[in-house]
């Protein structure tokens, strides 16, 4: 079902919420805000999702959902949104619920062979670690399973700093996702949708000055370099890496938006994760990707508006 949002509508740019991506989801939010009110839509207004979100979105027509991580991204927002009746953009509760986890994304798309997954293991409150893990290669990644913009991650490089990067993830969700490292570059593929159709943005490719893209190279102004469209992989390859996007954002139920990532070694692409609502800062990586294709940051929050029911 598709709504017709009017420039005089009573939109709510959820964003800040309860999360560790909090200050990100303010960032986002106060972009995305401005670019609403140039677009004409006047009565746009911030909500910083607390415990009393229900209220406060009482008279709202609309939700723009700029909210990252816990709570906003996992089909909570989306749920109680559904309950009270306001149609709201992006990926709908299903979807977000199965993307925000990194494990169940992967048995998802596991399903279709066409899409490269990371050897990983998925270690449970209680497990040994190192017996879980026994079967992959040095280094590694560990990942808290349910969180984003690379908080609780660590480089494993050995056996013996394990125990530590282990507990650091374990800060933020007691299952962990510890995967295989591919010693390569991150491209990162929008996946945006006009008229209830899918389709891919440019690549952007992203080097960075530190060992890997953790979240001071992601939100720290100079630390990485963004090549869009990327350059480090040939055409063929980078044909391969839309499909995939698109074939995973269409498999994990998404709509709207999402963003796919992707290790790239030996031109040959690695999935990451689905991103169901990826930050709109200035440092962001979507409206850097949308950019060159000639979708200006006004334009691309416009399109991800008009998204409003595509969710349902």
């Amino acid at each position: 079902m598709e709504y017709n949002v009017q420039k005089d509508s009573k939109i709510a740019v959820l964003c800040g919420g309860m999360s560790s991506e909090r200050e990100v989801s303010l960032r986002s939010g106060k972009n995305i805000l401005n670019a609403l009110h140039r677009l004409g839509y006047k009565n746009a207004q911030i909500v910083d999702v607390s415990e009393n979100v229900a209220e406060d979105l009482k008279g709202y027509e609309f939700a723009y959902n700029t909210l990252h991580g816990k709570y906003g991204e996992d089909g909570c927002i989306q749920g109680l949104l559904e309950i009270l009746k306001i149609p709201y953009t992006g990926c709908g509760v299903m979807s977000s619920s199965i993307c925000m986890n990194k494990e169940y994304t992967k048995r998802i798309l596991s399903t279709c062979k066409d899409i490269p997954l990371i050897k990983s293991v998925f270690v449970r409150k209680g497990e040994d670690v190192h017996k879980a893990v026994s079967g992959l290669k040095y280094p590694l990644i560990t990942k808290p399973v349910s969180e984003g913009s690379s908080f609780g991650m660590t480089k494993v490089n050995k056996p013996d700093e394990l125990d530590k990067a282990y507990e650091e993830a374990r800060k933020f969700n007691d299952n962990v996702l510890i995967e295989e490292f591919i010693e390569g570059f991150f491209v990162t593929v929008g996946v945006l949708e006009k008229e209830g159709k899918a389709f891919a943005t440019e690549l952007l490719e992203i080097r960075t000055e530190t060992e890997w893209y953790d979240f001071d190279a992601k939100y720290t102004k100079g630390l990485s370099h963004f090549i869009v469209p990327a350059t480090g992989l040939s055409a063929e390859a980078t044909e391969k890496v839309k499909k995939i996007a698109v074939k995973a954002h269409e498999i994990a139920g998404c709509s709207g938006v999402s963003r796919i990532d992707f290790m790239i070694k030996d031109d040959e692409p690695y999935f990451l994760e689905i991103n169901t609502n990826p930050g709109m800062t200035d440092t962001s990586d979507l409206p850097a990707q949308s950019a060159v294709m000639g979708i200006d940051y006004d334009h691309l929050v416009d399109m991800i508006l008009k998204s409003v029911g595509l969710n349902k």
